[in-house]
């Protein structure tokens, strides 16, 4: 039926010679223990039955209806991701994280150069003073997927983050699309922070975002500026990432704290030097223009679901991940909110500046000086969100490939540094390559909805988990459930909607918001059929639910080009996932699936003999 030849269902992963050594292998072999990590086998690349040869292949692909309908709905287990796919690395990642670590790491993570320059732009273009609750909306859809990843986190703490936990509660297609995409995103994400880089040290020089470049005039517009400064940049920090994971972590948070000081200091000269007169009007752009500077804003809030990645090398995760995601999220909104209320009290709204708002509002109270730390600042946050991103993406990777959705070398960990250098070296290259050739306008059209798409799905992932369980949940609650999700999708779609109508009346908002409201309602009147172990998500299903809702209106504000690209790049990823992911996490299940049943098998004999 869906099997490429009966034989090959009972044969090892890697065919034709033993098992990969591990340490997590107590019965690996002296000569297998001597096995080099830098190794270029065919079977550590393809180790499944399909690539056997050409001939398994091409059975396998007449097969492939059958297997996409196999793994459409193939859900992982938290005990797969935390036991059996990390045997695919080798090695074990070092555990030498604590929660001081990870506030550090999500302070150097998202406190990029995003709050110097999109602060000054939104409160000019579109909030004014109320620059503030901009910040506090956003803050407040950042903390409520953070939330959700912490849950998950603390329960199955894996490399890769949201790829496991999508994997375990909406199965493996979903999973695949939304990791496709976010990797994706991390690549050219890495590029634009490579070249915002190189161009804010090339104005410092000379005034100039381009003095540092290369043109190549035969080359096309937006492909003919070569940036050799961004892929240094990028080859050094990814680099030290490589090194290890508690010198990175160090390096970061020592950093992350003289850019701390500064802010201070910022928020400090604000209050000092601030005119309450300057904060009226407060509304000057309504409740429009503050939802849209929120939409913009909420973009300095990335980079935290590249902490939750590092989950693996947490000390002591439940402990540790609560403090040091909710607790950096929560200091980081906090932070926002008083840096933009102090430029707010600094400078009346229509006189600030939007392309360096801070260095110039300080020249205008006579501290010219202070400009050069705004600048200090921003470069370090650039370098912190590369190499926080690094080692998340890298991690991602590395659990995509222990699943076998791309080749599980790319799966191995060094067993000196305890870091994924292959996985690094592949997220490496491929944003140098878009670095060294892309401008910043074509990179930034490529716009984060995947990002947004995957905290939605996060949320909806909690709730599945909350709510369903296979094998317990009665078919009346998996009803009431569905139902409830529907109208929680539903209602969010109608509002998103009718705000991008720009619609006034309050007619269809209201009754959005109404059947928003019995959607939740009525999951919250469904049995929930697990409970959280250690640590949870408050309020369930009203915290989720207004994630999803939050999520799906910030992503409508993205527009057209967006959606367009993420529908483009995830065509091209299912035609990857049909012609080689699909037949990988097929014959990786089946076989895992053989092995339980040959274990039981085993036991009940054992037990019949007894």
């Amino acid at each position: 039926m869906g099997f490429i030849h009966k034989s090959n269902l009972k044969a090892p992963l890697i065919s034709q010679s033993p098992p990969p050594p591990t340490k997590m292998d107590p019965t690996a072999t002296a000569d297998d223990t001597s096995k080099s990590y830098w190794r270029f086998r065919k079977q550590d690349f393809f180790p499944e039955p399909t690539f056997e040869n050409f001939s398994t292949y091409l059975s396998s692909l007449s097969a492939t209806p059958h297997r996409v309908k196999d793994r459409l709905l193939g859900r992982s287990s938290d005990s797969n991701e935390l036991l059996r796919s990390k045997k695919q690395s080798e090695n074990e990642m070092k555990k030498c994280l604590t929660w001081w670590d990870l506030i550090w790491l999500g302070f150097g993570s998202v406190v990029g150069s995003g709050i110097f320059t999109i602060t000054g732009q939104e409160t000019h273009d579109h909030a004014g003073p109320a620059i503030v609750l901009a910040y506090a909306l956003s803050g407040l859809s950042a903390l409520l997927s953070v939330f959700c990843y912490t849950e998950f986190a603390v329960e199955i703490p894996i490399a890769g983050g949201s790829f496991s936990f999508l994997r375990i509660e909406l199965g493996d297609f979903i999973a695949f699309i939304a990791a496709g995409n976010i990797l994706l995103e991390g690549l050219v994400g890495a590029a634009g922070l490579g070249r915002s880089w190189s161009s804010y040290l090339a104005s410092l020089i000379k005034s100039d975002p381009d003095f540092l470049r290369y043109k190549v005039n035969s080359f096309a517009e937006g492909f003919n500026l070569l940036d050799p400064l961004a892929v240094v940049v990028l080859i050094v920090v990814n680099g030290f990432a490589m090194t290890g994971t508690k010198r990175t972590s160090m390096l970061n948070w020592i950093s992350s704290v003289f850019s701390a000081a500064v802010i201070v200091f910022v928020i400090i000269v604000g209050f000092v030097h601030g005119k309450e007169e300057n904060l009226h009007p407060f509304f000057p752009y309504g409740a429009g223009g503050v939802f849209k500077a929120a939409a913009i804003v909420f973009w300095s809030y990335t980079g935290f679901d590249m902490v939750a990645n590092m989950a693996e090398e947490v000390k002591k995760p439940s402990r540790d991940i609560p403090i040091g995601l909710v607790g950096s999220m929560s200091l980081i909104t906090v932070v926002y909110c008083l840096m933009a209320l102090a430029l707010a009290m600094m400078v009346k709204y229509t006189q600030v500046d939007v392309n360096a708002a801070y260095s110039v509002v300080f020249e205008h109270i006579g501290m010219k000086w202070a400009k050069y730390l705004v600048s200090i600042v921003a470069l370090k946050g650039m370098t912190t969100s590369m190499l926080v991103g690094s080692m998340g993406q890298a991690r991602y990777t590395t659990q995509i490939a222990r699943s076998h959705m791309i080749p599980p070398w790319f799966a191995l960990v060094h067993p000196k540094t305890g870091t994924p250098i292959y996985a690094t070296l592949l997220i490496t290259s491929g944003s140098c390559i878009l670095a060294f050739f892309s401008s910043l306008d074509v990179l930034s059209s490529v716009l984060s909805f995947s990002t947004l798409f995957i905290f939605m799905l996060m949320a909806v992932a909690l709730l599945v988990r909350r709510y369903y369980v296979k094998d317990v949940t009665p078919k009346g609650d998996v009803t009431k459930f569905i139902v409830s999700l529907i109208f929680i999708f539903g209602s969010s779609l109608g509002i998103t909607i009718l705000w991008k109508l720009q619609e006034t009346r309050w007619t269809g908002y209201a009754i959005s918001g109404i059947l928003w409201f019995l959607g939740t309602s009525g999951m919250a009147l469904t049995s929930k059929h697990r409970i959280p172990k250690v640590w949870g998500v408050p309020l369930v299903p009203w915290l989720p639910s207004l994630s999803i809702a939050m999520n799906i209106f910030l992503i409508g504000s993205l527009g057209g080009v967006a959606i367009q690209r993420f529908l483009y790049c995830s065509a091209i990823m299912l035609v990857y996932y049909l012609l080689a992911g699909v037949h990988a996490t097929y014959d990786v299940a089946h076989m895992a699936e053989e092995e339980r049943k040959l274990e039981e098998g085993k036991e009940n004999f054992d037990e019949g003999t007894s």
